[in-house]
């Protein structure tokens, strides 16, 4: 039976069946073309038996292997992989045809390749996840072809495989510049000019051309040759928080991902950028409850408590519920800390109901509200009306693009820091609102 389940008749035996069939139709007109369709027959049957026998007689064979990374980055480019080895005593084609996971919903995929007698050969493709969670591959299907092509024999590798695609780890190295140069504004860093000075002192340092005149040590002045100064250093271990919103309005859609999703992968680069400012980084997320919950500390181990905590989140069709977030921050979070708030409000309406909750939180923390702008507005807003329909829709998005620009002044009247942002800019815009706060000693 798995020599059965294993064999495969080829599209060219059949097309080379239909041609002779019309050879002995077309012999019936012209006697002389049987005898050379029953020759071509016969040949073809001969090539099937000969074909069948070179892929299935004797101990030669295929092997075949999948090398799969551990984990995944979401929305980031991956290679996958495949190792064939040919221990056949003439040449192959094969095809692949790997089960992907159900999260990519590709019913199409085939590789095609040649690969030389006693020889191995790797091929390589490339999968981009879009969503957190569990990927499942599934069997590894590798059809043998030899030069005739008649038959093809199908082996079956790697039965079952699962990699744990986590939030986007990979963004990390790209953005772990910032935490070693302080004056760059690369890459959409700002320079932040600092506001008096921070609580740590670091030295005495000799004075150069651009020190602050007012960190003047003058009793280490006297007792030197040389004007000396004090140099102080970004407070440390101060908590700072990356709070997500599961809620039905992160379910927004933009290039392939969620809101929800550009939120976790900017709080793993903020978190990590935190840690290396010998800061404490923490995150929880929450949407009819407070779930999550990573206390801020600056260990070793943190990053992967996040990446875990982080893994499985998904948004619901449900209400965010801002009371319990008040409620869990006010038990957990004793020290003040910074929270970035990772939210969206559509309508002044909707903060309305929220604000009690928001003043609350920043009355004894620093809190960064971030929303998002809607960038299909904004492309309706700068594209040309040609119809009245399209001069309608354009004036209510115009409208709601106002109120969003309402919201940011309404949490600026209660003191609270905002944000609004693309998806595509959330995590630079954030790290910029981190590194403000910093820089202006607010914590």
């Amino acid at each position: 039976m798995k020599v059965f389940k294993s064999f495969y008749i080829q599209h060219r035996f059949f097309y080379i069946g239909l041609a002779i069939a019309l050879l002995f139709i077309l012999s019936y007109f012209v006697p002389l073309v049987f005898f050379v369709a029953q020759l071509l027959m016969l040949g073809l049957l001969l090539c099937f038996v000969a074909d069948v026998l070179l892929l299935y007689v004797g101990k030669q064979k295929l092997t075949g292997k999948r090398i799969l990374p551990d984990k995944l980055s979401n929305n980031d480019a991956h290679q996958i992989e495949i190792q064939i080895e040919n221990t056949y005593n003439f040449n192959v084609n094969v095809e692949v045809i790997d089960e992907l996971p159900e999260q990519f919903q590709r019913r199409d995929f085939l590789l095609k390749s040649h690969i030389v007698s006693q020889k191995s050969k790797s091929i390589w493709y490339d999968i981009t996840p879009k969503q957190r969670g569990e990927y499942h591959f599934g069997k590894l299907n590798i059809y043998a072809l030899s030069t005739l092509g008649l038959v093809a024999r199908r082996y079956i590798f790697d039965d079952a495989a699962m990699v744990p695609t986590y939030p986007g780890f990979k963004q990390l190295k790209a953005f772990d510049f910032i935490s070693t140069n302080k004056a760059s504004n690369a890459y959409g860093v700002k320079k932040v000019r600092r506001i008096g000075h921070t609580l740590e002192f670091e030295q005495i340092k000799e004075y150069v051309l651009g020190d602050d005149l007012r960190s003047i040590n003058w009793k280490a002045t006297a007792k030197s040759s040389s004007l000396m100064v004090n140099q102080f250093q970004d407070e440390k271990s101060q908590p700072v928080y990356c709070i997500i919103d599961r809620g039905r309005t992160m379910q927004m859609p933009f290039k392939g991902l969620s809101l929800l999703d550009y939120a976790i992968n900017a709080s793993l680069i903020i978190s990590n950028l935190v840690l290396k400012k010998h800061d404490k980084a923490g995150v929880l997320s929450f949407s009819n409850a407070v779930n999550d919950v990573v206390v801020a500390q600056r260990r070793s181990t943190q990053m992967q408590l996040i990446l875990k905590a982080l893994y499985n989140v998904n948004t619901n069709f449900l209400e965010s519920d801002f009371n319990k977030l008040y409620v869990v921050v006010k038990q957990k979070i004793k020290q003040r800390s910074l929270l970035i708030l990772y939210t969206n409000f559509e309508t002044l309406d909707a903060l309305n109901r929220q604000a009690p909750y928001l003043k609350a939180l920043a009355k004894h923390h620093v809190l960064i509200v971030v929303f998002f702008k809607n960038t299909e507005l904004q492309q309706l807003i700068h594209t040309e009306a040609k119809t009245v329909q399209g001069v309608y829709d354009k004036i209510i998005a115009e409208k709601f693009e106002f109120e969003k620009r309402l919201i940011i002044n309404e949490l600026k009247k209660m003191g609270i820091y905002a944000i609004l942002t693309s998806p595509d800019h959330l995590a630079m815009d954030a790290i910029n609102a981190y590194l403000k706060i910093k820089a202006r000693g607010l914590l």
